[in-house]
C-alpha cells in the first residue's frame, strides 16, 4: 500500500494533498458521478486501528452499511456512538493540538464503476463537500491525501489511481483531531461524511474556475470576469441571454470588465437573477448573476447606494433526524418560512452552509453574512492560553479555511459580508485571514465580532449589547469609550457601521424586547440591525425506553460534559413549528409602519428597494371581535423609503361593544415563498367609546361564615369554593410562581438596570429561595352576608418572614357572581415576582375542560415585553394548543388583555368568565393548562410531565416580562414585576347557549 504520508490527528496543518487553490462550487456539464448512497462502514474506538481496510482486496462483507451523506452517531439506533452537545466546552482535554486516544474512527468503503470514456479526461477529481473532522482518502489502495475543515470543500486529484470499470474508494474519518480545537461552535458534535461526495471528470480544455464579479449603478451593470482555464482552452464565451450579452474572449489577455445597460439590480427584496454561461469547446459552466454594489460609505453599509437594515437570524444547519445533512426541499421551505416572517438576512453561524443553500438565498432573496468554519470558544476556560488564533503554527490552517470559504461561494450575490468566524478571541492569524480576504475581494467588507478594537475588520460588531449601550454606540458625538476599547480605538469604531451579529437570545419562552432594539435602528442610522440568536432549535428526535418520542438536547445521550438545553434556542421549534417569538419578530420588523392620525393613515415604506406595488391594503372593523365591515384601501404606490397618507374608511362605532379597526398589508399575488393574501404587515386602531366600569358595592352586616353556603352558581364549605356551575372547582389560590423560563434561569450580569434583579444570580433561583414555588396558606377570617362571602388569607413560605395578604370577596351582582381578589404584599420582598395571579383547579369529572374561547389579545401567548404580535379579537384553542411545546417545559400559554373567557368541554361551554379592568384600567391575562407551574418546573422534558386529571386556570393580574437573560440583557425595568398590591375582578356565569364570549360590555379600561 502506498503511504507517502500519514498525518497524525494532532497535526495542525489543514491536511495533505488537497488541491489548491480552492474552486467555486460550479454547475458544469462535465461528466460527474455522485458517490452518495450506501457505503460499507466500520467504527473503531481509536484512531490507531490498522489501515489495511483501504486495500483493494479487503473483505468488507461483514461490515455494516451506512448512508452517505450522514452522521454515524445518528445511524444504527445508537450502535455507532451518540451525539455530544457543548456550547463552549471542549468534550476532550484542552491539550492542543492533541486529542485523546479514545477517538472514534469510522472507515468507509464503496465501489464505483467508471465508464471507459473517463480515460480521456485530463484529470479525475474526487470532491468532498463536508466531513467531520479529519479524513484520509485512498483510491484502489493508493493513499491520496487528507483534509480537515469539516464544513469546507476539499478536492483531490485521483487521476493516477482510477481506471475504467470497478474502483474502490476508502475513507477514514476521525471524530477528533487538531481541527476540533478550531471547530468549537455551539452545536452538536456529529462526525461522519455528512455532505456530498462526487467524482468529476475534468476535461482537457475545460474551465477550472469562474468568478463573475458584478456591480450596479443607476440602471447600468458592471461585470468583472475572472476565468481560470488553460490558455489552450480559449476561446471562452460568456452568454447572458436576458441582457443580450455574448462576449467571446480569444485569449486570457482579452478578458476584461463589461458594462451592461438596462440591468435590473439584485437585492434581498427584488432578487433579480440573470442566467449566464461560460463555455469553452470542452465545457460549459452555468451561473446565475445578480448585479449589486456593496460598499461602506462613512458609517453606513449600503447595497446599490441604499442603507441596509438587517432583520436577520443566525442559521445553523440542523434537522431533528439528519443533523447537518442537507435536504433541499426542507431547506427551501425553511427559507420560504423566513421570508413569510419578515426575515431578510442570514448569518451562516458559524461555518459555510451546504453550497446549494446559497443558490436558494440568491433566488429567494436574503442578505447573507457568510461565515468561515472557525470557533475556538473553549479556550476561554483557560483564559485563552494556547488559543490558536494567535499561534503561528496554526496560521496555515486559518488561511486555508478562509480561502476555501471565499473561493467556494464568491459568485453569490446574496453574500454581502465575509465573516472570519466566531468567538475565537483575537490574534495575528485572524488579522492574516482578513488581509487575505481584502486582497482577494476588495468590495465585500470583512466582519469578526471579536475584533473589538477594529484593527482588521470593516464593521463594528457586537453580540448581546443592551439597549442603553447601543444607544451610546449610535448617538452622534458620544465620547464614551466602547467595550474593550481605548478612546482612540473607540473613535475608530465610531466611524464604522454598527451591527449586532447576535442579539435577543430566543431560548424557550422569549425573548422580550424586540421592539426596543428595532426602535434604535430607526433612531440611529449607523445602527444596521442584527441577527437573532437563533433561527431554530437543534433537538434530535429520539425516544424514551418505552417508545415515547421527544427532541433530545445536551445530556440526553449520556455526555461526560454538555451544556444542557442551551442548544434549544431558536424561534422555530425542532419540528418546524414557529414559536410566538417568531410571530413577535415578524410584527416588530414588518417593512411598513402604520401611523393613525385622526381620520388619516400614514404608511411609511421601510423597505430597502421595493415599492408597495406588490401589496394590497385590506381593512376590517370588528365589534367585540365580531366582523361588521371590511374592504380595500386605495393606497397609491409608496416608493422604498417614502411615506404616504390615505383617508381611513368610515368606521361604524358601537355604543355597547369595543370597536377595532384592523389594517393588513397583504401580497397582491403569489411569490416563490408565499401565496396571494399572505399578511406582510398589520396594525390596529381602537375606536371604542368610553364605557364605565361597574363600581364596587359596599357591603355591611358581615358575620362568621363557617359551614356551607350557596351563592348563585357557587357552593362553599367553610369559606372555600367546592363547586361552580354544577361542577367541582376549587380556588382561588394565590399563585406567585411560574415555571421558570430559560431566561428566568439565566444568570447574566446584564440585569436591565432593574433594582429588583441581582447580577450573576438567576431570578428563578431567587424565587425558589423566597419559596414562591411552595407557598402555604393560613385562613385568617371567613365572613358572610346573605349575598356575599369574604375570606382573608395570609400566604407565605417556610422559612420566610414575608407574606401576602389575600382578601377574596364573592358576591351576587344581579344574576352574576362576582369575585374580587385584593392582593397585598408585606414589606421586605427584595426581588421581582414572576406573576401575581390566582389559580383555580378544574377536576375532569365527566366533562374535562379541554378548550377555551376568549375575547382579548391573541392568538398567541403574550407577555409585557412581547405584545407586538398580539391583536385584540376573538380566539379559540384547545388546551393543548394554548401552550407551546418547548423542549424544556416552562412558563407558557399566557394571554394578555382578557375581556371574556369561556371554558369548554367537547365544544360545549361549561363556565364563562368576564374580566373587569382594575382601577388603573389594567386588564388581567389568563393561562389554561393541564399542569401546575410547580409540576412544569420539575420536568426536564415534556414526557416527564405527570398524567393529569385536572385542568388549571390561572387569572393573572400581572406577569413579569421575558427579557433575554439566558444570554443577554434582563427584563427592561418597565416590564419587571415588583411586589405590589393588585386587584382581580371577575364575573362568572355558568355555560349556556349563545356566543360564549358575548356577555355584554362592562368597560374598556
Amino acid at each position: 500500500m502506498h503511504t507517502e504520508f500519514s498525518p497524525h490527528v494532532s497535526d495542525t496543518a489543514p491536511g495533505r494533498g488537497a488541491l489548491r487553490p480552492a474552486r467555486s462550487w460550479l454547475h458544469s456539464d462535465a461528466p460527474a458521478r455522485s458517490l452518495n448512497g450506501p457505503w460499507r462502514f466500520r467504527l473503531s474506538p481509536t484512531a490507531s486501528v490498522a489501515e489495511d481496510f483501504a486495500a483493494e482486496g479487503f473483505d468488507d462483507h461483514r461490515w455494516d452499511s451506512i448512508p452517505v451523506p450522514s452522521h454515524w452517531v445518528l445511524e444504527g439506533e445508537g450502535a455507532y456512538g451518540r451525539p455530544i452537545y457543548t456550547n463552549i466546552q471542549f468534550p476532550f482535554p484542552i491539550d492542543p493540538p492533541h486529542v485523546p486516544d479514545e477517538n472514534p474512527t469510522g472507515d468507509y468503503r464503496r465501489h464505483v464503476d467508471l465508464p471507459a470514456d473517463w480515460a480521456d479526461a485530463e484529470r479525475v477529481v474526487l470532491r468532498f463537500e463536508g466531513v467531520e473532522s479529519l479524513f484520509r482518502v485512498w483510491v484502489n489502495g493508493v493513499e491520496i491525501g487528507s483534509a480537515a475543515g469539516s464544513r469546507l470543500a476539499h478536492e483531490f486529484d485521483v487521476t493516477s489511481a482510477v481506471r475504467p470499470g470497478d474502483n474502490v474508494v476508502a475513507v477514514r474519518v476521525h471524530q477528533w483531531s487538531a481541527a476540533s480545537y478550531v471547530e468549537d461552535q455551539d452545536q452538536w458534535w456529529l462526525p461522519g461524511i455528512f455532505r456530498d461526495v462526487t467524482l468529476i471528470a475534468r476535461p482537457a480544455g475545460g474551465i477550472e474556475d469562474v468568478w463573475l464579479r458584478t456591480g450596479f449603478d443607476h440602471g447600468r451593470g458592471r461585470l468583472d470576469p475572472e476565468i481560470t482555464a488553460d490558455p489552450a482552452a480559449y476561446p471562452v464565451t460568456l452568454r447572458i441571454p436576458g441582457l443580450g450579452v455574448e462576449q467571446v474572449w480569444a485569449t486570457p489577455a482579452d478578458v476584461a470588465p463589461l458594462d451592461v445597460a438596462d440591468v435590473e439590480p439584485w437585492s434581498a427584496e427584488r432578487p433579480h437573477l440573470y442566467d449566464a454561461t461560460v463555455s469553452t469547446a470542452a465545457e460549459t459552466v452555468t451561473l446565475r448573476v445578480g448585479f449589486r454594489t456593496v460598499e461602506i460609505r462613512g458609517d453606513q453599509f449600503l447595497v446599490n447606494g441604499r442603507r441596509v437594515v438587517f432583520h436577520g437570524v443566525n442559521r445553523h444547519e440542523a434537522h431533528p433526524l439528519r443533523g447537518r445533512v442537507f435536504d433541499e426541499e426542507h431547506a427551501r421551505e425553511d427559507l420560504a418560512r423566513m421570508k413569510r416572517f419578515n426575515v431578510n438576512a442570514i448569518r451562516t453561524s458559524h461555518y459555510p452552509p451546504h453550497p446549494r443553500l446559497l443558490d436558494l438565498a440568491d433566488e429567494l432573496g436574503f442578505w447573507v453574512v457568510l461565515e468561515c468554519d472557525l470557533e475556538t470558544h473553549g479556550f476561554g476556560k483557560v483564559d485563552w492560553v494556547g488559543n490558536p488564533s494567535d499561534d503561528p503554527t496554526w496560521r496555515e490552517a486559518y488561511l486555508d479555511r478562509i480561502e476555501r470559504t471565499v473561493e467556494r461561494d464568491k459568485n453569490h450575490p446574496s453574500i454581502v459580508i465575509w465573516s472570519l468566524g466566531n468567538e475565537s478571541g483575537t490574534g495575528g492569524n485572524l488579522a492574516a485571514m482578513s488581509a487575505w480576504v481584502h486582497a482577494r475581494d476588495a468590495e465585500r467588507p470583512v466582519h469578526y465580532e471579536g475584533d473589538y478594537t477594529g484593527e482588521y475588520t470593516d464593521l463594528y460588531s457586537r453580540m448581546y449589547a443592551s439597549v442603553p449601550e447601543i444607544e451610546r454606540i449610535g448617538a452622534d458625538g458620544s465620547r464614551s469609550a466602547l467595550l474593550h476599547c481605548t478612546p482612540a480605538q473607540s473613535a475608530r469604531q465610531r466611524t464604522k457601521p454598527f451591527l449586532l451579529c447576535e442579539y435577543a437570545h430566543a431560548m424557550g419562552n422569549g425573548p422580550g424586547g424586540f421592539d426596543q432594539y428595532e426602535e434604535l435602528v430607526h433612531r440611529y442610522p449607523r445602527v444596521h440591525g442584527g441577527f437573532v440568536w437563533e433561527w431554530r432549535d437543534h433537538g434530535i428526535l429520539t425516544t424514551t425506553p418505552d417508545g415515547t418520542p421527544y427532541h433530545a438536547y445536551g445530556g440526553d445521550f449520556g455526555e461526560v460534559v454538555h451544556d444542557g438545553n442551551f442548544v434549544m434556542d431558536g424561534m422555530l421549534l425542532s419540528d418546524d413549528v414557529p414559536t410566538p417569538s417568531l410571530h413577535e419578530f415578524k410584527a416588530v420588523v414588518q417593512p411598513l409602519r402604520f401611523t393613525f392620525d385622526g381620520d388619516k393613515l400614514a404608511i411609511a415604506n421601510l423597505r430597502h428597494s421595493s415599492d408597495t406595488s406588490d401589496l394590497r391594503f385590506r381593512w376590517r372593523v370588528e365589534h367585540d371581535g365580531t366582523p361588521v365591515d371590511s374592504g380595500d384601501l386605495e393606497v397609491p404606490v409608496v416608493a422604498a423609503g417614502d411615506s404616504g397618507r390615505v383617508p381611513l374608511p368610515r368606521i361604524p362605532v358601537s355604543p355597547d361593544a369595543e370597536t377595532w379597526l384592523t389594517i393588513d398589508a397583504v401580497l397582491a399575488a403569489g411569490t416563490a415563498w408565499a401565496g396571494a393574501g399572505h399578511v406582510v404587515a398589520t396594525a390596529q386602531l381602537d375606536r371604542s367609546l368610553p364605557c364605565p366600569v361597574p363600581g364596587v358595592r359596599a357591603r355591611t352586616g358581615w358575620r362568621p361564615g363557617d359551614g356551607t353556603l350557596t351563592l348563585g352558581i357557587a357552593e362553599f364549605v367553610d369559606g372555600s369554593l367546592v363547586r361552580l356551575g354544577g361542577r367541582d372547582v376549587t380556588g382561588p389560590r394565590l399563585e406567585l410562581f411560574r415555571a421558570p423560563t430559560d431566561n428566568d434561569e439565566g444568570a447574566s450580569d446584564e440585569v436591565g438596570e432593574s433594582d429588583a434583579s441581582v447580577a450573576g444570580v438567576a431570578n428563578a433561583e431567587l424565587w425558589r429561595r423566597d419559596g414562591l414555588d411552595r407557598l402555604t396558606t393560613r385562613r385568617v377570617t371567613v365572613e358572610r352576608t346573605e349575598a356575599a362571602l369574604r375570606t382573608v388569607d395570609r400566604v407565605s413560605a417556610a422559612n420566610s418572614g414575608q407574606w401576602v395578604t389575600v382578601e377574596s370577596l364573592w358576591s351576587l351582582e344581579g344574576d352574576e357572581l362576582e369575585l374580587r381578589v385584593e392582593i397585598e404584599p408585606s414589606s421586605g420582598w427584595r426581588t421581582v415576582w414572576p406573576r401575581i395571579g390566582v389559580r383555580f383547579e378544574l377536576p375532569d369529572g365527566d366533562a374535562p375542560v379541554d378548550g377555551a374561547q376568549w375575547f382579548g389579545l391573541g392568538p398567541h401567548e403574550s407577555y409585557p415585553d412581547s405584545l407586538r404580535a398580539a391583536r385584540t379579537g376573538r380566539f379559540s384553542a384547545t388546551v393543548r394548543d394554548l401552550s407551546v411545546d418547548y423542549a424544556r417545559p416552562q412558563e407558557t400559554g399566557h394571554r394578555s388583555g382578557l375581556r371574556r373567557l369561556a371554558l369548554t368541554s367537547a365544544d360545549t361551554e361549561v363556565l364563562r368568565v368576564e374580566a373587569l379592568p382594575d382601577r388603573h384600567g389594567r386588564r388581567p391575562g389568563f393561562t389554561l393548562g393541564r399542569h401546575t407551574p410547580q409540576q412544569i418546573a420539575r420536568a426536564a422534558h415534556p414526557f416527564e410531565l405527570p398524567d393529569s386529571t385536572t385542568g388549571h386556570l390561572i387569572i393573572d393580574a400581572a406577569q413579569h416580562g421575558l427579557g433575554s437573560r439566558a444570554c443577554g440583557p434582563d427584563v427592561w425595568p418597565e416590564f419587571a414585576l415588583r411586589p405590589e398590591s393588585r386587584t382581580i375582578r371577575l364575573r362568572i356565569t355558568a355555560g349556556g347557549p349563545g356566543d360564549p364570549t358575548d356577555s355584554g360590555r362592562t368597560g374598556i379600561g
